[in-house]
């Protein structure tokens, strides 16, 4: 017994004296670990970045989508080969994207600083280009193994009360393109929802009323076309063009003021918007002379209004939108300005039909001066949630384009030169366009989404009789006589979504 005990002493006394030993090795005062902690002062998903004031927030989504009868995720079959309705239309277009964007915040003296950086990587399947001759002249493009892009949505600093870099127009309303639909083409108001560069400054006068002016560049969404129409040729009316291009330098950004009210009930906002036409020469010198500047404009009323009596959630978006010499405004910057539709025909002589159109902000003709384009639109949405996991969505929009006297009399004056119009025909640029589509959404758990969206659009061109076109090698349609018709198109989105 007494040598039982004696060995465990002695082994205790090992052990004391190495961990002694290791103890005398080890710092007198071991360094604190650094914890993320939860930001609380922004909302949920802010933490504190480690060894600092400033609060930081990821997230994304993920997306995968297929588009049906149409070139384009998510556009109507408008023009190209999309318009050209035949067998070098696609009949469906993939894409796969990743979004991130990170936001970090800031408290000051001066109030927050705020920083938002919103990137995407997206994978679209090509479309067809070539002469579709079967002489290998036709091919595919964007499907190389390398084929992806990369787009920088917003960058922007926002600090005592302005907005500095890329972000949505102070013009748009909150929902930009999307009041209730997937569809990217929607006409019927502004829509920069890719973002602009802008200076903002935004003041908050209390009680859910905001007002801000902002100076925003205008090459990038804000114009759409300045046609000189002594270079109208056949071909470049039926792809919707009416002359040669003829932008000048940029001058001055656009010029915008708005106002809203957002409170319990909804939101209401009025937005205005002056846009400078700067045109280039009249012919290839700058002897040639040119048109003066003409400042076009846009006004835009939108309202929202939640807690309908139709169902919890419930929303009802609507805009209406007036451009004068500014038609992007209502022609928003993923919507076409220019159209060029093929459909049947049971015109004896015709070898199919024909519908084309153009937006411009102003037109002229040598020695002449600007003559601005106007248009009014709308568009609007009502969403319902059939249940927390299913909402459906009916939308709507509507767009006119008025060339007027002096601007109409300028194209048809070019149209008339290229002798394409056949004996009896009537030659007006002006047109409409319609859009009515329903979509439907259900979210099984929460983050991800999988929508159905389908788009009816009609094009109310107002051309008549019937035109003898020339060969149009790039979708593959002959020399030949075309009635002059309104024309039609159904696109189809099929979306899956992961939010994070």
């Amino acid at each position: 017994m007494k040598t039982l005990r004696g060995l465990l002493l002695g082994s205790g006394a090992v052990i004391l004296s190495a961990v002694a030993a290791q103890a005398a090795d080890l710092p007198l005062k071991a360094k604190a670990v650094e914890y993320v902690k939860v930001c609380s002062l922004y909302g949920t998903g802010f933490y504190y970045i480690p060894g600092t004031d400033t609060c930081i927030k990821l997230g994304g989504y993920l997306r995968a989508e297929t588009a049906m009868w149409t070139n384009s995720n998510y556009g109507g079959a408008y023009s190209g080969v999309a318009g050209a309705d035949n067998r070098l239309s696609n009949r469906y277009q993939t894409r796969a994207r990743q979004d991130v964007n990170i936001d970090t915040r800031t408290a000051t003296e001066y109030g927050v600083v705020r920083t938002y950086f919103d990137a995407v990587f997206s994978w679209t399947s090509g479309s067809a280009a070539g002469t579709g001759s079967g002489t290998g002249a036709t091919s595919y493009t964007g499907d190389a193994i390398s084929g992806g892009i990369v787009g920088v949505y917003y960058a922007f600093i926002q600090f005592a009360g302005f907005t500095m870099g890329k972000a949505v127009s102070t013009f748009d309303a909150p929902w930009t393109n999307y009041p209730g639909n997937n569809f990217d083409g929607l006409v019927g108001g502004s829509g920069s929802n890719n973002g602009v560069n802008q200076l903002t400054y935004t003041a908050d006068l209390g009680q859910g009323i905001t007002a801000a002016v902002s100076l925003e560049d205008q090459t990038q969404f804000f114009t759409t076309n300045i046609w000189n129409t002594s270079g109208i040729t056949a071909s470049g009316v039926l792809g919707g063009n009416y002359g040669s291009s003829a932008f000048g330098g940029t001058v001055a950004p656009d010029i915008i003021g708005m106002v809203r009210v957002d409170q319990a009930w909804g939101l209401f906002q009025a937005s205005f918007a002056a846009h400078d036409n700067h045109a280039a020469y009249y012919g290839a010198a700058e002897t040639s002379g040119h048109p003066s500047d003409k400042w076009g404009w846009a006004a835009q009323l939108a309202l929202s209004i939640k807690n309908i009596p139709t169902g919890p959630g419930d929303i009802i978006n609507l805009q209406a939108v007036y451009t004068d010499g500014a038609s992007r405004y209502n022609f928003q910057s993923l919507a076409n300005t220019t159209y060029a539709m093929y459909g049947g025909t049971n015109v004896a002589g015709a070898y199919q039909s024909i519908g084309f159109a153009g937006v411009g902000d102003a037109v002229f003709g040598a020695g002449t001066g600007l003559s601005t384009v106007q248009t009014w639109g709308m568009r609007g949405a009502f969403t319902h949630n059939w249940d927390p996991r299913w909402n459906s969505a009916l939308y709507g929009a509507y767009a006119q384009v008025r060339y007027g006297q002096t601007g109409s009399s300028l194209i048809c004056a070019g149209i008339a030169a290229t002798a394409m119009l056949t004996a009896g025909s009537t030659c007006n640029p002006d047109f409409n366009l319609g859009q009515i589509g329903v979509i439907t959404r259900w979210t099984p758990v929460k983050g991800l989404t999988f929508s159905a969206d389908v788009t009816y659009s009609h094009l109310d061109q107002k051309y008549s009789g019937a035109v003898i076109a020339p060969a149009v090698a790039s979708t593959a349609k002959p020399a030949a006589i075309y009635q002059l018709k309104d024309q039609d198109t159904v696109s189809m989105l099929l979306r899956a979504q992961r939010n994070w």
